[in-house]
């Protein structure tokens, strides 16, 4: 009879990180990394297919082919730091402004420049198409104006001054090209009417305490709004005449950027802690974080939601892609057949197979007919330890264990062993106080741990029972000991606090009962 592994205990795990909701996010893998030699300031893409994205970063724009990740054009006639790439609905056309004030509009494809807007003073960090009104571009400067442009005829629509601060962040309305809702560093997020020219709501504000808006959103209902102050995103109910509904704090540093996915039931939000948090809309729950090598400056997702770009302040422009469900299967089944079989031959049956293995002798099945062939028996490679079980070196198999690195369930699993070989004594048995020290030392951690709890209690009374004549010959020994004592007592307390707080309940509980009844 062949010598059977030490089996591994198992237990119950908690479901933290492994939520379906989870697992879809972690599908984002093998994130691609373009180092830029400036800060990347904006990313967006094109709602149009192949959903091909700019990225602003110092004095050009750059736009991106999202399959191969490669440049498909770069637009560089820019005399300062150019701000706020925006491809309009289309594909064809692409606004951006500067730190000069300058917005300029170019055609993609020739990369000429088609119309030159300079009415602002100083640095134009908003330029976006209207989704509507493809003859339309909103601005927003750090000269505290919003303008409405009209793209044909050069000039503003409506000017908009009731900002007393820099306006870092705009959105024009889905339903209606009138309505835009910016932030602004005196705090406030106001809602504009550009046919009326004033500010029909007003949302925050400085007195409160409110730090400075960075980035503001707009469902596409209309009916909410979002904006991030610092750390704190907050939610705005427009139809209730902007009040506010949530204040979130989920991130330790300032939200610089958030992002809807492609339906806008998740919220990605990024931030100058290097971290990326999604929120479920429905209940502002956040379902996953994502971890970043640098402070985030601008996120964004694309509308078939297979793709998640995030520009950090270190130059660098990350993507991350996630498969979709064909390829994601066709990969699944490919790799469920290489582990079954051990080669590539059950793969070409999906691709074709090549001419050459076409036409190989077909090999004749050997035995008479009839004949069942038993299958090859794949045996294990033993593990140190169970080598060391299977001479009966009980003691050694446990020092093997007891090595840097070997996790808790294998040391209790081992033990669990030893106890069923009844080889528990003779391992403990015959050790000097520098091979003691790393037992005691794991019962010490593990002995109130309700996975190992019962077992290490036994192995401490054994161990005990072994090296009872013995104690206060060693002051390691006698320290470990110690711990190991101290823990036992302030466990013991613990459960007789939680003795007399079950007691207190269940006379709550029934003086309650009592009362109704």
């Amino acid at each position: 009879m062949s010598f059977l592994p030490t089996p591994i205990q198992k237990h119950p795990t908690t479901a933290k990180g492994r939520s379906p909701e989870s697992q879809s996010w972690k599908r984002y893998k093998h994130p691609v990394f373009i180092k830029n030699y400036s800060p990347v300031t904006s990313i967006h893409f094109t709602r149009t297919e192949p959903h091909r994205y700019a990225v602003t970063s110092a004095m050009r724009v750059q736009i991106f082919a999202p399959r191969t990740q490669k440049v498909a054009k770069t637009i560089t006639r820019f005399n300062d730091v150019a701000r706020s790439g925006h491809i309009r609905e289309d594909g064809k056309l692409l606004v951006a402004g500067d730190d000069s004030g300058l917005i300029q509009v170019f055609d993609i494809t020739s990369r000429a420049v088609l119309r030159s807007l300079k009415e602002h003073k100083q640095p134009v960090h908003v330029t976006k198409f209207s989704p509507n009104e493809t003859t339309q571009l909103l601005s927003c400067s750090d000269d505290t104006t919003v303008k409405l442009w009209d793209i044909p005829s050069q000039s503003a629509v409506t000017t908009f001054t009731e900002h007393t601060d820099y306006v870092r962040s705009g959105v024009l309305s889905n339903l209606k090209p009138s309505l835009i809702l910016t932030g602004s560093y005196d705090s406030t997020v106001r809602l504009f009417d550009a046919r009326t020219g004033a500010a029909e709501m007003v949302m925050g504000s400085a007195e409160k305490g409110q730090a400075p808006v960075e980035d503001v959103l707009l469902f596409p209902s209309d009916t909410l709004a979002l904006s991030s102050s610092g750390p704190i995103l907050r939610v705005w109910d427009l139809v209730a005449g902007g009040r506010c509904l949530r204040a979130l704090s989920n991130h330790q540093k300032t939200i610089t950027c958030m992002a809807f996915n492609g339906n806008a039931s998740r919220l990605l939000t990024g931030g100058l802690d290097q971290m990326v948090k999604v929120y479920d809309v429905s209940s502002y729950r956040v379902v996953h974080t994502m971890r970043y090598s640098a402070p985030l400056l601008c996120l964004a997702m694309s509308p078939d939601d297979t793709h998640i770009a995030a520009g950090m302040s270190d130059g660098t422009l990350s993507v991350r892609r996630r498969n979709t469900s064909e390829e994601e299967a066709q990969a699944a089944a490919a790799r469920k057949e290489v582990s079954r079989t051990g080669d590539f031959e059950s793969m070409l049956e999906k691709i074709g197979e090549p001419e050459y293995l076409s036409q190989r002798p077909q090999e004749q099945p050997k035995g008479d007919p009839g004949e069942a062939k038993l299958a090859k028996e794949h045996r294990k490679k033993l593990t140190e330890y169970d080598k060391l079980l299977k001479e009966f070196k009980y003691g050694e198999a446990l020092d093997a264990v007891l090595v840097p690195g070997t996790s808790a369930v294998t040391f209790f699993s081992l033990l669990q062993e030893l106890v069923y070989r009844e080889g528990l004594r003779i391992a403990l048995s015959g050790r000097d106080d520098v091979l003691l020290e790393p037992v005691l030392q794991m019962l010490t951690k593990y002995i109130t741990d309700t996975r190992w709890g019962p077992l290490a209690c036994e192995v401490a009374g054994v161990l005990l029972d072994v090296y009872s004549s013995v104690v206060g010959l060693s002051t390691v020994i006698d320290h470990e000991l110690a711990q190991l004592r101290g823990k036992v007592q302030a466990e013991l307390r613990l459960q007789k606090d939680v003795s007399q707080l079950r007691g207190a309940l269940d006379m709550l509980l029934c003086s309650a009962v009592l009362s109704t009844a």
